[in-house]
């Protein structure tokens, strides 16, 4: 009875005790095994960490110059130039007739004929519309009719001046016949010239009949129809025409282009061209013409008037277009491209790319700029070399990979080149 429940008791502390034993076993054979792998995958790595170094080492030693290279920024470079450089002044301006005509009619009556089209081109002189000319007519021969009867009562009275003239020498006449008939000739005379202003007004009004193009150009809208009644006190034309051949162009520059655009036309003629309203066509070339003798207070600007033979018919009344006026032209003067110019605290500047491939600073002076060009007053020589593209990043002193603009271009524009690259397909993954 007393050995039954110390065996009871061994067996129900036994089993705790050998499972607690294998556990702690077991950790120990796991932590002593990993330990020994995670030292040799150190170790591994530890060695290829010392073989990478070795290598970037190794490259650093020897690779000193491909180091530095890629260390310089690439930029675009150009060299200075010299050429003419033309300075124009701009400007927006308006299409305008070079003479307009509103015609009307000078008489009153109907019209019978309309002898033109709308939108045609008539010459100086050709009969445009035939008014009813017949009381016109009647009038003049009425006039005429009366001239031819005091023309033979002055005929009569100069016969009896000329006998009474030779009467009076005999003392058959008396002085004071003589007198009379004189007066009566000269009230006669006086008759006949009234009679002859009458007939020549008569003759005026029938041709106003015949109403005549006054200039030539080109024919707008009719105002009226055949078979209305005009009057000479209407305000509204018949028709209007606006000569177009040559025409003007009327626009306005600032006030302080004034004097070389001025000091331009005492030199001679100055070429002024004409654009369309987004500046990519040209529309015709002409001369400048005249200045108006006065400044807009308001705006601080001057009209001018521009001359076009505009034998295209480029350009038309009421048109808006782009003014570029010719005013200089700068002789055999150093050029860069206007991206070249920088802004900097003290002035401008641009990137001197040396022989070294060593951008610098180099303090400039910009006389004019326009068409993507800079003239230059001071501060490069022809043939030096100055960034266009890149110099964001270039900073002064530090080396460079000059590309000529030239070059560069011609390699965007070729089929390999930049501006024709594809994007290249992904390479396939490794199954």
């Amino acid at each position: 009875m007393t050995d039954e429940p110390r065996s009871r008791k061994i067996v129900r502390w036994g089993l705790p005790l050998g499972v607690l034993v294998l556990a702690v076993g077991g950790y120990f054979g796991w932590s002593h095994f990993h330990g020994k792998s995670g030292q040799g995958d150190q170790q591994a790595q530890s060695g290829q960490g010392g073989g990478s170094g070795g290598g970037k080492k190794a490259g650093k030693g020897g690779g000193g110059k491909d180091d530095a290279s890629a260390q310089s920024v690439p930029v675009t470079v150009s060299a200075v130039s010299t050429k003419d450089f033309p300075v124009y002044f701009d400007g927006i301006g308006t299409v305008q007739a070079y003479n307009s005509v509103a015609v009307r009619s000078r008489v009153d009556g109907q019209i019978e004929k309309l002898a033109f089209s709308e939108g045609q081109i008539v010459q100086q002189n050709d009969v445009l519309v035939q008014i009813d000319a017949r009381t016109f007519q009647a009038a003049l021969d009425q006039a005429r009719a009366k001239l031819a009867q005091d023309q033979a009562n002055l005929g009569n009275a100069q016969r009896d001046l000329s006998r009474y003239q030779e009467l009076a020498k005999s003392d058959d006449a008396s002085r004071k016949q003589v007198d009379t008939q004189f007066a009566t000739v000269n009230q006669l005379k006086a008759q006949v010239d009234a009679d002859t202003a009458s007939a020549d007004s008569a003759a005026i009004q029938l041709s106003y009949t015949t109403i005549r193009a006054p200039i030539t150009g080109r024919v707008g809208f009719r105002g009226v129809d055949r078979g209305n009644i005009v009057h000479a006190t209407d305000t509204d034309g018949i028709l209007t025409i606006a000569q177009i051949q040559p025409i003007s162009v009327l626009f306005t520059m600032p006030e302080d282009q004034l004097p070389a655009i001025d000091k331009a036309m005492t030199a001679g003629a100055v070429p002024v061209t004409a654009l369309s309203s987004d500046g990519r066509e040209t529309l015709g070339q002409g001369k400048l013409e005249v200045i108006n003798n006065q400044v807009d207070t308001s705006s601080g600007t001057i009209q001018i008037k521009a001359t076009f033979e505009n034998k295209d018919r480029a350009l038309w009344p009421g048109l808006s277009v782009n003014v570029r006026v010719l005013v200089q032209t700068l002789r055999n003067v150093a050029v860069i491209p206007e991206g070249a110019v920088q802004h900097g605290p003290d002035g401008l500047f641009a990137f001197l790319v040396g022989d070294d491939n060593k951008a610098r600073r180099q303090p400039i002076k910009v006389r004019q700029q326009g068409e993507g060009e800079a003239v230059l007053d001071g501060g490069l020589k022809p043939g030096q070399r100055v960034v266009t593209d890149g110099q964001y990043r270039v900073k002064d002193g530090a080396p460079v990979q000059p590309k000529d603009a030239e070059t560069k271009t011609a390699e965007n524009d070729s089929p390999g080149g930049a501006g024709n690259k594809q994007q290249a397909a992904p390479a396939p993954k490794a199954e």
